[in-house]
């Protein structure tokens, strides 16, 4: 019996995926068909897959083609498989040629024609045709606007910006750059808000109010009421609103909380997140502080763990002067029912920018720069014990939050990365900080 594979993502099953399957078969004997898994398809660029592993499997089993259906899952997995399951021969499209000649070495590779003008990418693009605007300036942008070009079907259509003359010339392909918030609204479907925090409260309300979705960098707002009312109209409304923290965004990031949770160390009785970089102390209030930069990355760990019900917090704050706002430093306490937990953030200062999470049998250990998590480790008693897990971070991470907000956007249902109480207990913090509630300064 002769024996065929091939592999492919096979995100939204077309007519030419169903033609090379066909010519894959008519090979052989038997056809194996290997669909990619997310992880792995995050590491080769297709960060935008629209379907789940699951529904993409089916979609080939549903084509009565594949006799056997495997799961791609590590680089080097071809090699394996074919020896695996003695292949004579495998199969690929022909936009591959030459790719896989090394796997000569152990059976016959077969580059077949696709078929022309059609491709998955082309569907998601006329599926998922959404105009972004952004709201902030430069250097931010050129980071945020060189990811979102990776995510099919979504294009930034509107720049609202102060600072005009820079953008400009660093943005000559975005049709609409101005500094006028209102025009970008008339242009877009949906904004992404990276402005000062003090002015997130009016710009998400005027956006929700012209029906557009909104992607705000945390904090939210700095005020709990603000918050509510703004996630009241967003309900009301039919439309989504959501926080960018990118970590939360990071596959890393999100297996680590599924394994603490499954309780890989026992019961976590210690969450010790620092979060630092050091940043010339500014000379005017626009400049995001401290607590503003990087509280909400340090919190986020704390409440996806232990939750936001806590019996006590202590802030504790270095700032420019007494006369400022503008904090270098700050320090947030927890005590929670059975656990306690400590943020350090700073703009100006300098730490390890580690993340450690205790438990009763072990500890996950993220090191620096903890959010921007590919990484991480559990410790246990025994170092025979340990674990290590690896997982990809392309970029600063900001193209696995957009991924997920267009998703969101198209499934009209809210992001599971960042509860909806969470964004509160967030604001909840910034809101105390503000008003100097429970705040102590040194």
């Amino acid at each position: 019996m002769k024996k065929v594979i091939t592999y492919g993502t096979y995100d939204i099953l077309h007519y030419g995926h169903i033609r090379l399957l066909k010519r894959a078969k008519s090979l052989g004997d038997y056809l194996i068909v290997g669909v990619t898994a997310d992880d792995y398809d995050k590491t080769r660029g297709k960060i935008n897959v629209k379907q789940s592993l699951m529904e993409r499997i089916e979609a080939v089993r549903s084509t009565g083609l594949a006799d056997e259906i495997i799961v791609e899952e590590y680089e080097g997995q071809k090699i394996d498989d074919i020896k695996r399951y003695g292949i004579d021969i495998f199969a690929i499209g022909s936009d591959w040629e030459g790719k896989f000649d090394y796997l000569k070495e152990y059976c016959d590779v077969i580059y077949l024609e696709r078929t022309k003008g059609i491709s998955s990418s082309d569907i998601r693009d006329k599926n998922r045709a959404i105009s972004l605007g952004i709201v902030g300036n430069p250097p931010f942008l050129n980071k945020f606007i060189s990811e979102s070009k990776l995510v099919n079907g979504l294009k930034i259509e509107a720049i609202c910006t102060s600072n005009i003359e820079d953008t400009l010339a660093g943005f000559t392909d975005i049709p609409i750059i101005t500094s006028d918030y209102n025009k970008l609204l008339e242009a877009v479907d949906a904004v992404y808000i990276y402005s000062h925090p003090t002015l997130h409260y009016q710009q998400i309300k005027k956006a929700l109010r012209a029906n557009k979705h909104v992607l705000c960098e945390s904090p939210i707002t700095l005020d709990i009421t603000e918050c509510n009312e703004l996630f009241e109209l967003a309900r009301s409304k039919e439309l989504i609103l959501t926080e960018a923290i990118k970590t939360a965004y990071s596959t890393a990031y999100y297996r680590l909380l599924l394994l603490a949770k499954g309780g890989k160390i026992g019961k976590i009785v210690s969450v010790d997140a620092t979060c630092t970089s050091l940043r010339d102390i500014p000379n005017n209030t626009t400049e995001w502080s401290s607590i503003y930069s990087w509280g909400p990355t340090g919190l986020l760990p704390v409440y996806q763990l232990l939750g936001t019900d806590y019996s006590e917090k202590i802030l504790t704050s270095h700032f420019v002067d007494k006369n400022s706002s503008y904090d270098v430093f700050t320090k947030i306490d927890f005590i929670f029912p059975n656990a306690v937990a400590s943020v350090k953030v700073g703009k100006g200062i300098k730490s390890e920018g580690e993340l450690i999470i205790s438990g009763t049998k072990g500890y996950f250990y993220v090191p620096a720069p903890w959010w921007k998590t590919d990484y991480f480790e559990i410790r246990y008693e025994n170092p025979l014990d340990n674990k290590r897990y690896f997982y990809q971070l392309d970029g600063e991470g900001i193209i696995y939050e957009l991924v997920t907000f267009v998703q969101s956007i198209e499934q009209h249902k809210a992001s599971i990365y960042i509860e909806k109480e969470v964004t509160e207990a967030i604001v909840e913090i910034m809101q105390d900080f503000k008003n100097r509630i429970n705040l102590k300064t040194i």
